[in-house]
């Protein structure tokens, strides 16, 4: 994810702003306190043979990839239909290789979210729509990731589309271009839209743009795009602080999370949710399941002592 990284981030920071007071209205009798709370991690790709002997067992074979993904995460920010709609076999072959609490987050082909139309009046929406129906279950949140140059003077045009869009499908929409943050009328505006149609909105918390960093909830749901910087030692800060905010929310009364961690080149994404997992479980309530290293067996043959 290049979206505002940096190279020197020794200036940036990075605690999180406070949760706007706007959010406990939000949630404020939307769902009972307490309830059911579900939490989805992981990362932007299975196709990682650098995981083989660490998260995946040694030998696996790439075909078995996903497989083993969806043993060690419950949800994926599923890049793969950004680019491509994919036919309603290909998605069947997915949902049959995990297990049942796993959820894809299919993210909304540029052709749609980079069009001028945002693919209102083409064939795209109801292409993409039938391959998500057949995801079923196993269909976590949509995300749509808008381009740095739409601008909020476009309201309009993502209204018709946010209107468009059918109920049956979560989706979680991420603003880039600043003028979506440059006032908070401007940010009352839009989150009073996606609250009134129930969309969520997308928190991204990156080094070099921290304006997206908003911390608007607009729906029991939400999607947090955590951009770490190699495990660097406030990557670690930055996820225990996520913790106890999430946990607060839950006690207002937010439902759904989806929280993936980006690193560089998605190498080290792994080691980052195993963290937040651990954490989370630590210090909060909030139980959810994440990645273990595979342990490293013993050559066959090798004696293993006790002592």
């Amino acid at each position: 994810m290049k979206f505002g990284k940096l190279q020197d981030i020794s200036q940036v920071n990075f605690e999180l702003p406070p949760s706007p007071p706007a959010n406990a209205a939000l949630l404020e009798g939307r769902s009972p306190v307490g309830a059911d709370f579900q939490f989805y991690t992981g990362c932007t790709g299975w196709s990682m043979t650098e995981w083989v002997g660490k998260w995946y067992p040694k030998g696996t074979k790439a075909k078995d990839f996903l497989h083993h993904y969806s043993r060690q995460f419950n949800t994926i920010e599923f890049n793969t239909t950004h680019y491509r709609i994919p036919t309603p076999e290909q998605v069947q072959k997915w949902c049959a290789q995990v297990p049942e609490d796993f959820r894809f987050c299919p993210k909304v082909p540029q052709r749609i979210s980079h069009s001028q139309n945002l693919g209102l009046g083409t064939d795209q929406l109801p292409l993409f729509w039938q391959s998500l129906e057949e995801m079923g279950t196993f269909l976590g949140a949509c995300f749509m990731q808008l381009p740095p140059y739409f601008e909020f003077d476009r309201l309009a045009d993502l209204e018709r589309f946010l209107r468009a869009w059918p109920a049956a499908f979560p989706l979680a929409v991420e603003l880039r271009h600043p003028s979506w943050f440059d006032s908070e009328d401007h940010i009352d505006e839009w989150s009073a839209l996606f609250a009134a149609l129930n969309i969520a909105t997308v928190i991204t918390d990156v080094a070099g743009r921290r304006d997206v960093l908003h911390q608007r909830l607009t729906s029991t749901m939400t999607m947090i795009r955590f951009v770490g910087n190699g495990l660097h030692p406030t990557d670690y800060e930055r996820i225990r602080a996520w913790c106890h905010q999430l946990e607060a929310w839950r006690e207002l009364g937010l439902e759904t999370v989806y929280f993936f961690p980006h690193e560089p080149d998605n190498l080290l994404a792994p080691e980052m949710t195993e963290f937040l997992v651990q954490y989370l479980h630590e210090s909060t309530t909030i139980i959810t399941r994440g990645p273990t290293p595979i342990p490293d067996k013993p050559e066959e043959g090798a004696q293993i002592s006790l002592f």
